[in-house]
C-alpha cells in the first residue's frame, strides 16, 4: 500500500512575504496614527453655565443674565444659563459635564470636589468670600438674643447643601452646645434665602439663618423692616462662594474665564451694574485648599461621610 502523499496547499493560496509591502504597511499605520494624535481637538463653541439656587429663578436670571452677556462678548462664543431645580443638581450638572461652569456655595463645591474625584476645581470668588457670613435672623420682640434663646423654638435653615444657610449656621450651633433636631421644637428647610426671610417675617418660624448679603441686599431695598424683624447673632467668617469648572475644560478657555471676572473694574460704570448685581466688590482667584475648612465642618455636622 503506498504512503498517503502529504497535502500541498495550491499554488493559488500559498503565502508570500513581501519586505516592501509590509514595510509600507507598518508605515501608512504609523502615519495615521500620528496624525490622528497630532490633530487639535475640537475647539469649544460655546459656553453652558448654572448656579446653585439661592434665590428665586427670576432674580437668579436677573443677575446671571447680563454677566453671561458680558461673558459672552469677553470669550468670543455664546454663553448660555440655564437654571436648575435645586442645590444637588447644580453638583450633579458639573460633576457629569452637562454644564461648563457653575456658581457654587463653600460647601457645593466641596460636594462636587469629593463627587468627581477632585476633577471640580474652583477658579474665582468675589474678594467677599473670604470672609463670608451667616446671620440668624428672629422678631424683634420674640426675646431671641443668642443662639441659646433657640432652644425650644421653630427654626428654619435654606437648603440643606447650602453653606450660609445650613452648614455654617448648623456648626456654629454645635459649637455652641445646640442640636437642632434635639434642641428645637422643629427644623425646617426654606430651599431658598429670600424664602427664609419670608419665613421669620410672616411668623411660620421663631428664627433662621441665611447669607449675610441676600439679608444686607433685602434691608437695603427695603423689603424688610428692621424694626420688626432683624438680626441676633453673626457668625465668624468662612471662605463661601466660588466659580468652578471641571478639570477636563481646555486650560487656555478656563484661564480665559478667569481673566474675564479679574478684569471687572468698579470704576467703570457698566462693570460697577455687574459687580453690584452679584453683590461683588472684585473677584479674586482661589483654589481648592481654602474650602477645607468647609469640608472639615461637613464632616463634623454629619453632613459628609
Amino acid at each position: 500500500m503506498k504512503p498517503l502523499a502529504r497535502a500541498t496547499e495550491p499554488t493559488c493560496y500559498k503565502r508570500r512575504f513581501n519586505p516592501l509591502g509590509s514595510f509600507l504597511g507598518l508605515a501608512l499605520a504609523a502615519a495615521s496614527t500620528l496624525a490622528l494624535m497630532s490633530a487639535p481637538a475640537q475647539a469649544q463653541t460655546s459656553l453652558k453655565i448654572t448656579s446653585i439656587p439661592e434665590e428665586a429663578a427670576t432674580e437668579q436670571i436677573r443677575k446671571i443674565k447680563p454677566l453671561a452677556d458680558y461673558l459672552s462678548a469677553e470669550l468670543g462664543m455664546p454663553v448660555e444659563f440655564t437654571p436648575v431645580s435645586d442645590y444637588p443638581a447644580a453638583v450633579e450638572s458639573l460633576v457629569n459635564k452637562k454644564v461648563d461652569a457653575v456658581w457654587f456655595g463653600g460647601f457645593t463645591f466641596v460636594q462636587a470636589k469629593i463627587r468627581s474625584g477632585n476633577k471640580v476645581i474652583p477658579i474665582i470668588q468675589r474678594e467677599e468670600d473670604t470672609k463670608f457670613q451667616s446671620v440668624f435672623i428672629a422678631k424683634t420682640n420674640s426675646g431671641i438674643k443668642s443662639l441659646k434663646d433657640l432652644k425650644g423654638k421653630t427654626v428654619s435653615f435654606g437648603s440643606q447643601s447650602s453653606t450660609s444657610g445650613h452648614l455654617m449656621p448648623r456648626s456654629f450651633l454645635l459649637e455652641a452646645g445646640l442640636n437642632p433636631e434635639k434642641d428645637f421644637k422643629r427644623v425646617a428647610y426654606s430651599k431658598a434665602h429670600d424664602a427664609t426671610i419670608a419665613s421669620v417675617v410672616s411668623g411660620q418660624v421663631d428664627a433662621a439663618a441665611l447669607d449675610i448679603t441676600v439679608w444686607k441686599k433685602f434691608v437695603a431695598e427695603g423689603k424688610v423692616d428692621t424694626k420688626d424683624t432683624d438680626v441676633f447673632y453673626s457668625t465668624p467668617g468662612f471662605y463661601n462662594y466660588n466659580w468652578a469648572v471641571h478639570q477636563d475644560m481646555d486650560p487656555k478657555l478656563r484661564e480665559k474665564i478667569a481673566q474675564a471676572f479679574l478684569k471687572l473694574d468698579p470704576k467703570n460704570p457698566a462693570h460697577a451694574e455687574l459687580l453690584s448685581l452679584n453683590r461683588a466688590t472684585k473677584y479674586i482667584r482661589t483654589e481648592a485648599k481654602n474650602y477645607a475648612g468647609i469640608e472639615a465642618a461637613g464632616r463634623s455636622a454629619g453632613l459628609i461621610e
